[in-house]
């Protein structure tokens, strides 16, 4: 069962109609499609390619083998021959970009590339929220004024760039475990030759399809809460493979952390009135608790069952619960 693949082209033309209906399903059905024919040049996306791997050989392999802590914990593991999972570690080499952090220096023509992509991405995932705000019945420029607090560019747009090397033992640790992503709206470039990514839908893991060039799109838990539960936050994990580097390039758009998260009121006003509403919180709060719950249901950072305990006092209880 393929995920959904969209061609994004067709949204100014005579296909709106149809393309629109598409998006809607993918966010509402799915929380994940494809975007094919989505303006970012194919050589553009070339270069992507190239300097990401350039990077890795240059500046990450040998380390992520000689010394990295989920290659430590692996063969310990093996050594110890119980049987046992790595329960609680990704074998994943990972670093993130965003405007204010150090990049990395020794690989030629990597800053100006990634710059250049991120720049485009972000642009394409402006374009989206406003099909998404048109979707939800929603003012243009109403999800882009919610993750900016207001008014300005207060959001936060970052990169994750991530390799999954070769792994002698696959059956013993995740590329990456299940989650769900905290954020907003996120943009993924993946490896077109080696799969690994799967979502659940309907209780079952499949594949997301590796296709050239297109992007992957994937709705976070703010865009779940901003339309009280219509768009879904989906499931989603990484496997290992024996003998292949999947590469993986993610950018998220998510609210600034002072922004306040909240059901739009002009859907609330057009539901049932007996229907669970999501909770209104500050995003910064929200991360609190994601950073400890990530990997576990995600029920309980919505506040399920709370009844008006705040984000923040559910994280206090949950701190001194040992939760």
């Amino acid at each position: 069962m393929p995920i959904p693949v969209i061609d994004f082209s067709m949204l100014n033309g005579e296909g709106r109609i149809k393309t629109m209906a598409q998006i809607a399903n993918g966010c509402e059905e799915w929380g994940f499609f494809q975007l094919v024919n989505h303006g970012i040049p194919v050589e553009l996306l070339e270069r992507v390619k190239k300097v990401s791997s350039d990077c890795y050989k240059l500046e990450r392999e040998e380390n992520f083998f000689n010394n990295s802590t989920p290659r430590k914990r692996l063969k310990e593991l093996v050594e110890k021959k119980n049987g046992d999972k790595l329960e609680n570690i990704d074998w994943e080499d990972v670093f993130l970009l965003s405007d204010d952090n150090e990049w990395p220096a020794r690989t030629p023509g990597f800053k100006e590339t990634m710059t250049e992509y991120r720049a485009e991405l972000k642009k394409l995932a402006e374009k989206l929220m406003e099909v998404m705000d048109e979707n939800l019945g929603l003012p243009k420029g109403y999800i882009k004024k919610a993750f900016n607090a207001g008014e300005g560019e207060t959001a936060f747009f970052g990169t994750k760039v991530s390799h999954y090397p070769p792994c002698p033992h696959p059956e013993m640790v995740n590329g990456l475990r299940a989650h769900t992503d905290a954020g907003g709206i996120i943009l993924l470039f993946q490896d077109e030759e080696v799969e690994g990514l799967e979502i659940l839908k309907d209780g079952k893991w499949i594949d997301v399809q590796p296709l050239p060039n297109s992007i992957v799109i994937n709705t976070g838990d703010q865009l779940e809460v901003l339309s009280n539960g219509k768009y879904k936050s989906v499931w989603h994990r990484v496997q290992t493979m024996p003998d292949r580097t999947r590469r993986s390039i993610a950018s998220f758009y998510n609210p600034s952390y002072n922004a306040t998260i909240e059901p739009a009121t002009e859907l609330l006003e057009k539901e049932d009135v007996n229907q669970f509403q999501y909770p209104r919180f500050v995003f910064g709060d929200y991360m609190s608790i994601y950073t400890e719950l990530k990997f576990l249901p995600k029920e309980p950072r919505y506040g399920y069952g709370l009844e008006a305990v705040s984000i923040a006092a559910y994280l206090e209880f949950s701190l001194e619960a040992g939760d």
